[in-house]
Formats: C-alpha cells, sequence, structure tokens
C-alpha cells in the first residue's frame, strides 16, 4: 500500500514535469472574417455575425458599417432592442442609438467600428483587430475615415 502510493506521487510529478514543456496558449478565432455582399443585408441592423464575431452589420441606403459589438464602459455585450431601435447593455445601463452612439447610462464614448473593405469578387472584409473611435472629448473622430464606412 506504500508502495502503490509512492508511485501514484511519482507519477503525478512525472505528468506535471511533462507539462512544463507544452506551452499554454490561447486560441482565438481569426480577427479578419468575410461578411459576404452587401446586397446579403437588409436596411437597419444585422445579428447574424453576433454569436461568431461579436459585431453587427448596419445597413443604410448608401452606406454599410460594421459595429464592434462591446460597450465602452466594461466590455460586455450590449443587446440589439429592435422595437426601441436602440443597443441597451444589461450590466450598467448604458445605451446606444441605431448607429452606437452612446446616449444614456455611464458609457464614455460610442461603441468603436471595425475596419471594412470591398474586396475584388465583391465581398465585404471585416478586421476587428483595427478599430475606429469616435472620443467628442479628445477630439478624436474616425468614423468617416473610408475603411470606418463602406459606400455602397
Amino acid at each position: 500500500m506504500v508502495l502503490a502510493c509512492i508511485w501514484g506521487y511519482l507519477g503525478v510529478n512525472f505528468f506535471m514535469f511533462l507539462r512544463f514543456f507544452f506551452p499554454r496558449t490561447l486560441f482565438q478565432p481569426n480577427t479578419r472574417f468575410n461578411i459576404g455582399y452587401p446586397s446579403d443585408f437588409s436596411y437597419g441592423v444585422n445579428q447574424q455575425f453576433l454569436q461568431s464575431n461579436r459585431v453587427w452589420v448596419r445597413k443604410d441606403p448608401g452606406s454599410l458599417f460594421v459595429i464592434h459589438a462591446k460597450c465602452t464602459h466594461l466590455g460586455c455585450t450590449p443587446d440589439w432592442e429592435p422595437t426601441q431601435h436602440i443597443f441597451h447593455c444589461p450590466c450598467h445601463g448604458s445605451e446606444y442609438d441605431i448607429n452606437g452612439i452612446n446616449f444614456a447610462g455611464p458609457a464614455p464614448r460610442p461603441m468603436d467600428r471595425c475596419w471594412i473593405a470591398m474586396q475584388a469578387d465583391g465581398t465585404i472584409e471585416c478586421d476587428k483587430a483595427r478599430l475606429f473611435l469616435d472620443e467628442p472629448f479628445a477630439g478624436i473622430d474616425q468614423f468617416n475615415d473610408p475603411h470606418a464606412i463602406l459606400s455602397i
């Protein structure tokens, strides 16, 4: 019995020793992804990519942009309220209009927009690693950047 405990102890320590040689990595989804053709989206807010990529696609007549679904207060994912045409953060009550501009709650600035570009085949590519900010108090307004909004 004592010998089994000793071998068990040594075995566990050996596996912990081996585990040291394998890196602890996080595999996260690619930040660049294709969202399809502009004609795939109806006017308003599209939630097709909310679960997979944490973004909303917003289409207006003549333009399209992608909102990063992350509250600028503490990073929660707001809910889209289609009956009220607002984004509402359930954590602390921040509210954003249909364009992602904050108007109520503790959120300090509007939600960020993702980089988008039209590809040669007519599809739209989005990159969440490149965000465009609107920080009114700091004098930053990147929402009119050519890659923040796509003219269609």
